[in-house]
């Protein structure tokens, strides 16, 4: 199995000596469930694509268990971090590429309403124009005039959105935008943009997490933007779910990271954490891949399947 974090990115993902190293597990033993420049199954012709995006500062690669779980289940996906937008992008020849200030829609929050959302939106707009790029690039790569391996591979009628964060906000916009999207996925990220008020056509899911009753007003505001889309959603392709227990940062695969044992007792105790990460991956991964299945794959989506007994911290939320 191919190595969790490739050698020339670790030093930019995981700086030697910072504070986390103390909690966190060494990268460099850490391994995936992939195999490098693997040949594309011939189990069928060809297979749907989901795009997924991480938060504002996380590399795409915190997110593989997520991906792996997807792959499979019979997709090809597809994460990318993008200079300048992510925290750190390393190439292949060891340059390392930093996120400006300019492109950090971390650095939104904490403004006035209307200020913060004229501020996120801009960074918004690049952030589903890379989404559009890469379905470019990859329609490119599946003509049949390509030598790649993926050519005619990628059923490029099929395409799922999704990211945590501020990535999940821009697949809620890039859906509005681009009908290439056939459905969405939004992991505990606060909507901006247009869509809050047209709203998509395409089948939609919020999944969010354990943030109690929102009692402050911006709690509120972002409560009514995601009640605005839902509402405009197709009655027969949308979901709105809530994980008991769940914590934002932990829709990555940082929590499973995590080997401080003092450190999960310490933040249980002081209701941080109400679910261990392991299982609040595994309880995403379930709720991604049904969903995809559902309006990708045509296998029907019912309530009664999502809330399976298997997973009794999913909370449907009407």
């Amino acid at each position: 199995m191919d190595d969790y974090v490739p050698a020339p990115m670790r030093p930019a993902v995981a700086p030697a000596g910072g504070p986390l190293w103390l909690v966190t597990r060494d990268l460099s033993k850490v391994h995936g469930h992939s195999a490098r420049d693997s040949a594309v199954s011939p189990r069928r012709r060809s297979f749907p694509v989901v795009i997924m995006r991480g938060g504002a500062s996380a590399p795409v690669v915190v997110y593989s268990t997520l991906a792996e779980d997807l792959a499979s289940h019979g997709y090809v996906v597809v994460g990318f971090d993008a200079p300048y937008r992510t925290w750190a992008v390393v190439f292949p020849d060891g340059r390392v590429m930093r996120r400006t200030p300019e492109n950090d829609p971390e650095l939104c929050e904490g403004r006035p309403p209307a200020e913060q959302a004229r501020c996120a939106n801009r960074v918004l707009t690049a952030w589903t124009a890379d989404i559009a790029f890469v379905l470019d690039r990859l329609e490119r790569l599946n003509t049949s005039g390509s030598s790649g391996k993926l050519a005619g591979r990628l059923d490029m009628t099929r395409v799922g959105v999704f990211g945590h964060s501020f990535g999940g906000a821009t697949a809620a916009q890039f859906c509005h935008d681009d009908s290439r999207c056939k459905a969405g996925i939004d992991l505990d990220g606060q909507p901006f943009g247009s869509v809050i008020q047209e709203g998509l056509r395409q089948p939609f899911m919020f999944v969010l997490s354990d943030h109690g009753d929102p009692s402050d007003p911006a709690g509120r505001q972002i409560w009514a933007n995601i009640q605005s889309i839902y509402d405009r959603l197709p009655p027969d392709g949308r979901l709105r779910l809530a994980i008991r227990g769940a914590n934002h940062f932990l829709f990555s695969d940082d929590g499973a990271l995590l080997k401080s044992q003092i450190v999960l007792r310490t933040l249980r105790m002081a209701g941080v954490l109400g679910i261990d990460g392991r299982r609040q991956l595994a309880v995403t991964a379930y709720l991604v891949h049904s969903f995809f299945d559902a309006y990708l794959e045509g296998a029907g989506v019912s309530r009664l399947r999502i809330s399976s007994p298997l997973y009794p911290e999913i909370q449907i939320l009407e």
